[in-house]
Protein backbone atom coordinates (compact mmCIF):
# COMPACT_ATOMS: atom_id res chain seq x y z
CA UNK A 1 0.00 0.00 0.00
CA UNK A 2 1.35 3.66 -0.88
CA UNK A 3 2.19 5.58 2.36
CA UNK A 4 0.52 8.20 3.38
CA UNK A 5 2.73 11.44 1.90
CA UNK A 6 2.98 9.25 -1.62
CA UNK A 7 -0.77 9.09 -2.14
CA UNK A 8 -1.91 11.26 -4.82
CA UNK A 9 -5.67 11.22 -4.74
CA UNK A 10 -8.37 12.42 -2.26
CA UNK A 11 -10.05 9.95 -0.23
CA UNK A 12 -13.33 9.10 -0.29
CA UNK A 13 -15.89 11.35 2.25
CA UNK A 14 -18.63 8.99 0.90
CA UNK A 15 -19.52 6.31 -1.45
CA UNK A 16 -20.75 8.16 -5.01
CA UNK A 17 -21.87 6.81 -8.33
CA UNK A 18 -18.53 6.59 -10.21
CA UNK A 19 -16.36 4.49 -13.18
CA UNK A 20 -13.62 2.70 -10.68
CA UNK A 21 -11.93 2.16 -14.19
CA UNK A 22 -12.15 6.12 -15.09
CA UNK A 23 -10.77 6.79 -11.22
CA UNK A 24 -7.95 4.20 -11.50
CA UNK A 25 -7.16 6.36 -15.03
CA UNK A 26 -7.11 9.60 -13.60
CA UNK A 27 -5.03 8.27 -10.20
CA UNK A 28 -2.02 7.25 -12.91
CA UNK A 29 -1.97 10.92 -14.37
CA UNK A 30 -2.08 12.47 -10.67
CA UNK A 31 1.37 10.07 -10.02
CA UNK A 32 3.16 12.55 -12.23
CA UNK A 33 4.95 15.59 -10.43
CA UNK A 34 7.42 18.14 -11.00
CA UNK A 35 9.79 15.70 -8.69
CA UNK A 36 8.36 12.44 -10.35
CA UNK A 37 8.16 13.34 -14.34
CA UNK A 38 9.28 9.67 -15.06
CA UNK A 39 7.79 6.79 -13.51
CA UNK A 40 7.88 3.10 -14.34
CA UNK A 41 5.18 0.51 -13.71
CA UNK A 42 6.25 -0.59 -10.62
CA UNK A 43 6.13 3.23 -9.29
CA UNK A 44 2.42 3.87 -10.64
CA UNK A 45 1.39 0.49 -8.90
CA UNK A 46 3.26 1.76 -5.28
CA UNK A 47 1.43 5.15 -5.49
CA UNK A 48 -1.95 4.26 -6.53
CA UNK A 49 -2.02 1.02 -4.73
CA UNK A 50 -3.54 -0.62 -8.15
CA UNK A 51 -1.95 -4.10 -9.27
CA UNK A 52 0.93 -4.19 -11.52
CA UNK A 53 -0.85 -6.14 -14.42
CA UNK A 54 -3.73 -3.58 -13.87
CA UNK A 55 -2.02 -0.46 -14.04
CA UNK A 56 -0.07 -1.32 -17.05
CA UNK A 57 -2.96 -1.86 -19.38
CA UNK A 58 -4.15 1.66 -17.64
CA UNK A 59 -0.82 3.49 -18.65
CA UNK A 60 -0.89 1.52 -22.24
CA UNK A 61 -4.28 2.92 -22.43
CA UNK A 62 -3.39 6.31 -21.48
CA UNK A 63 -0.39 5.78 -23.88
CA UNK A 64 -2.69 4.99 -26.89
CA UNK A 65 -5.03 8.81 -26.14
CA UNK A 66 -1.64 10.50 -26.15
CA UNK A 67 -2.60 11.95 -22.47
CA UNK A 68 0.81 9.59 -21.64
CA UNK A 69 3.80 9.00 -23.56
CA UNK A 70 7.01 5.98 -22.88
CA UNK A 71 10.20 6.78 -22.70
CA UNK A 72 12.96 5.68 -25.80
CA UNK A 73 13.46 2.70 -23.68
CA UNK A 74 9.78 2.12 -23.34
CA UNK A 75 10.28 1.20 -19.45
CA UNK A 76 8.69 4.24 -18.20
CA UNK A 77 6.00 6.97 -18.90
CA UNK A 78 5.80 10.41 -18.89
CA UNK A 79 3.17 12.82 -19.34
CA UNK A 80 1.85 13.14 -22.94
CA UNK A 81 0.98 16.07 -25.24
CA UNK A 82 -2.59 15.78 -25.24
CA UNK A 83 -2.65 16.73 -21.06
CA UNK A 84 -1.49 20.42 -22.94
CA UNK A 85 -3.86 20.66 -24.76
CA UNK A 86 -6.39 19.81 -22.00
CA UNK A 87 -5.17 22.36 -19.56
CA UNK A 88 -4.81 24.74 -22.21
CA UNK A 89 -8.65 24.44 -22.48
CA UNK A 90 -8.84 24.71 -18.70
CA UNK A 91 -6.66 27.85 -18.70
CA UNK A 92 -8.11 29.94 -21.21
CA UNK A 93 -11.64 29.56 -19.65
CA UNK A 94 -10.01 31.49 -16.54
CA UNK A 95 -11.08 34.96 -17.52
CA UNK A 96 -9.70 36.27 -14.22
CA UNK A 97 -5.88 35.49 -15.36
CA UNK A 98 -6.10 37.93 -18.13
CA UNK A 99 -7.42 40.79 -15.63
CA UNK A 100 -5.25 39.91 -12.43
CA UNK A 101 -2.26 39.74 -14.38
CA UNK A 102 -1.53 43.30 -14.69
CA UNK A 103 -1.93 44.06 -11.37
CA UNK A 104 -0.03 41.24 -10.04
CA UNK A 105 2.84 42.53 -12.35
CA UNK A 106 2.85 45.61 -11.01
CA UNK A 107 2.79 44.25 -7.11
CA UNK A 108 5.37 41.84 -7.71
CA UNK A 109 7.65 45.15 -8.97
CA UNK A 110 6.31 47.39 -6.37
CA UNK A 111 7.59 44.82 -4.09
CA UNK A 112 10.20 42.83 -5.66
CA UNK A 113 8.22 39.35 -4.77
CA UNK A 114 6.72 36.75 -6.49
CA UNK A 115 2.80 36.87 -6.61
CA UNK A 116 0.89 34.16 -7.53
CA UNK A 117 -2.71 33.30 -7.98
CA UNK A 118 -3.94 29.88 -7.12
CA UNK A 119 -7.02 27.35 -7.46
CA UNK A 120 -7.61 23.84 -5.35
CA UNK A 121 -7.13 20.92 -6.95
CA UNK A 122 -7.63 18.11 -4.35
CA UNK A 123 -5.54 18.41 -1.56
CA UNK A 124 -3.76 20.86 -3.10
CA UNK A 125 -3.46 24.12 -4.14
CA UNK A 126 -2.27 25.00 -8.20
CA UNK A 127 -0.89 27.92 -9.83
CA UNK A 128 -3.37 29.55 -12.24
CA UNK A 129 -0.88 32.79 -12.61
CA UNK A 130 2.11 33.66 -11.77
CA UNK A 131 4.42 36.76 -11.73
CA UNK A 132 7.58 37.96 -10.53
CA UNK A 133 9.80 41.06 -10.42
CA UNK A 134 11.83 41.88 -14.03
CA UNK A 135 14.47 43.48 -11.67
CA UNK A 136 15.74 40.36 -9.26
CA UNK A 137 16.65 37.03 -9.56
CA UNK A 138 15.78 36.80 -5.85
CA UNK A 139 12.28 35.11 -5.97
CA UNK A 140 10.67 31.75 -5.66
CA UNK A 141 10.86 30.04 -8.64
CA UNK A 142 7.32 28.72 -8.70
CA UNK A 143 5.38 28.76 -12.57
CA UNK A 144 1.94 28.30 -13.61
CA UNK A 145 0.81 25.01 -13.08
CA UNK A 146 2.87 24.60 -9.62
CA UNK A 147 1.34 23.12 -7.01
CA UNK A 148 1.29 23.77 -2.82
CA UNK A 149 0.16 22.04 -0.06
CA UNK A 150 -3.37 22.79 1.50
CA UNK A 151 -1.87 22.69 5.06
CA UNK A 152 1.52 24.51 5.59
CA UNK A 153 1.35 26.77 2.52
CA UNK A 154 -0.07 30.72 2.88
CA UNK A 155 -1.87 29.68 -0.07
CA UNK A 156 -3.73 26.65 0.78
CA UNK A 157 -4.85 28.15 4.30
CA UNK A 158 -6.21 31.03 2.60
CA UNK A 159 -8.32 28.87 0.67
CA UNK A 160 -9.52 27.12 3.38
CA UNK A 161 -10.23 30.34 5.57
CA UNK A 162 -13.00 31.48 2.64
CA UNK A 163 -14.35 28.09 2.51
CA UNK A 164 -18.04 27.30 4.17
CA UNK A 165 -17.82 25.82 7.72
CA UNK A 166 -19.22 22.23 6.89
CA UNK A 167 -16.90 22.00 3.35
CA UNK A 168 -13.83 23.33 5.05
CA UNK A 169 -14.61 20.65 7.99
CA UNK A 170 -14.54 18.04 5.30
CA UNK A 171 -11.45 19.18 3.43
CA UNK A 172 -9.41 19.11 7.22
CA UNK A 173 -10.60 15.57 7.68
CA UNK A 174 -9.41 14.35 4.25
CA UNK A 175 -5.95 16.16 5.07
CA UNK A 176 -5.40 14.79 8.78
CA UNK A 177 -6.52 10.93 6.95
CA UNK A 178 -3.64 11.38 4.30
CA UNK A 179 -0.99 13.18 6.48
CA UNK A 180 -1.75 10.41 9.34
CA UNK A 181 1.16 11.19 12.12
CA UNK A 182 1.86 14.55 10.77
CA UNK A 183 -1.05 15.85 11.05
CA UNK A 184 -1.10 17.16 14.65
CA UNK A 185 2.40 19.31 14.08
CA UNK A 186 0.55 20.48 10.75
CA UNK A 187 -2.62 21.21 12.59
CA UNK A 188 -1.08 23.68 14.86
CA UNK A 189 0.40 26.25 12.44
CA UNK A 190 -2.50 25.65 10.18
CA UNK A 191 -5.10 26.58 13.02
CA UNK A 192 -3.05 29.47 13.86
CA UNK A 193 -3.04 30.80 10.24
CA UNK A 194 -7.19 30.25 9.98
CA UNK A 195 -7.26 32.62 13.15
CA UNK A 196 -5.00 35.43 11.39
CA UNK A 197 -6.89 34.96 8.82
CA UNK A 198 -10.58 35.49 10.11
CA UNK A 199 -9.29 38.36 12.33
CA UNK A 200 -7.18 40.43 9.81
CA UNK A 201 -7.82 38.83 6.05
CA UNK A 202 -4.60 37.18 5.58
CA UNK A 203 -2.71 33.63 6.45
CA UNK A 204 0.92 33.49 6.61
CA UNK A 205 3.46 30.57 6.15
CA UNK A 206 7.22 31.10 6.89
CA UNK A 207 9.76 28.63 6.14
CA UNK A 208 6.64 25.77 6.55
CA UNK A 209 6.11 25.27 2.91
CA UNK A 210 9.51 25.88 1.25
CA UNK A 211 12.64 26.30 3.63
CA UNK A 212 13.62 30.04 3.96
CA UNK A 213 10.63 31.42 1.60
CA UNK A 214 7.98 33.36 3.47
CA UNK A 215 4.71 34.13 2.02
CA UNK A 216 1.43 36.15 2.67
CA UNK A 217 -1.83 34.90 1.11
CA UNK A 218 -5.49 36.20 0.85
CA UNK A 219 -8.83 34.63 -0.24
CA UNK A 220 -10.44 35.46 -3.40
CA UNK A 221 -13.92 34.57 -4.14
CA UNK A 222 -15.42 35.00 -7.82
CA UNK A 223 -18.69 35.89 -9.40
CA UNK A 224 -19.11 31.89 -9.36
CA UNK A 225 -18.22 31.26 -5.81
CA UNK A 226 -15.40 29.73 -6.08
CA UNK A 227 -12.50 30.27 -3.88
CA UNK A 228 -9.27 31.11 -5.29
CA UNK A 229 -6.19 32.16 -3.43
CA UNK A 230 -3.71 35.50 -3.96
CA UNK A 231 -0.18 35.32 -2.56
CA UNK A 232 2.93 37.38 -2.46
CA UNK A 233 6.65 36.44 -0.73
CA UNK A 234 10.11 35.48 -1.14
CA UNK A 235 13.38 35.21 0.36
CA UNK A 236 12.95 35.03 4.28
CA UNK A 237 15.85 37.00 5.02
CA UNK A 238 14.16 39.84 2.39
CA UNK A 239 10.39 39.09 3.30
CA UNK A 240 10.87 38.93 6.93
CA UNK A 241 7.32 37.84 9.10
CA UNK A 242 6.88 41.27 9.97
CA UNK A 243 7.09 43.33 7.06
CA UNK A 244 4.48 40.48 5.37
CA UNK A 245 2.32 41.17 7.91
CA UNK A 246 2.86 45.30 8.49
CA UNK A 247 3.62 46.24 4.59
CA UNK A 248 2.17 43.33 2.33
CA UNK A 249 -0.57 41.63 3.47
CA UNK A 250 -2.42 45.21 3.69
CA UNK A 251 -1.22 45.79 -0.30
CA UNK A 252 -2.14 42.11 -1.18
CA UNK A 253 -5.49 42.60 0.68
CA UNK A 254 -5.80 45.36 -1.77
CA UNK A 255 -5.09 43.78 -4.54
CA UNK A 256 -7.81 41.25 -4.04
CA UNK A 257 -10.53 44.15 -3.63
CA UNK A 258 -9.80 45.50 -6.88
CA UNK A 259 -9.67 42.02 -8.27
CA UNK A 260 -12.98 40.80 -7.35
CA UNK A 261 -14.37 44.93 -8.12
CA UNK A 262 -13.20 43.85 -11.79
CA UNK A 263 -14.49 40.28 -11.63
CA UNK A 264 -17.51 40.51 -10.11
CA UNK A 265 -16.46 38.43 -7.01
CA UNK A 266 -15.80 39.05 -3.57
CA UNK A 267 -13.28 38.92 -1.42
CA UNK A 268 -14.25 37.55 2.26
CA UNK A 269 -14.38 39.58 5.04
CA UNK A 270 -12.00 39.92 8.13
CA UNK A 271 -13.04 40.75 11.76
CA UNK A 272 -10.96 44.00 11.42
CA UNK A 273 -12.89 45.41 8.54
CA UNK A 274 -15.88 45.45 10.14
CA UNK A 275 -17.28 48.35 11.57
CA UNK A 276 -19.11 48.55 14.64
CA UNK A 277 -22.42 48.69 14.94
Amino acid sequence: MPSPDDTPTEPKAEARDTVSALERGIAVLHCFTEDRRLLGASDLSRLTGIPRPTVTRLAQTLVGLGLLQTERDGERFLLGPAVVSLARVFLAGLDVRAIARPLMQAMAEACGGSVYLAVRDGLEMVLIEACRPRSTLLTARLDVGSRAPIANSALGRAYLSALPGPERDLLMESLRLVKGTDWPALQAGLQMALADAWQHGWSVSCGEFHREINSVSVPLVNANEEVMALNCGGPAFVFTEERLRQDIAPQLRRLAHTLAHDIGGRVPPARDETPSP
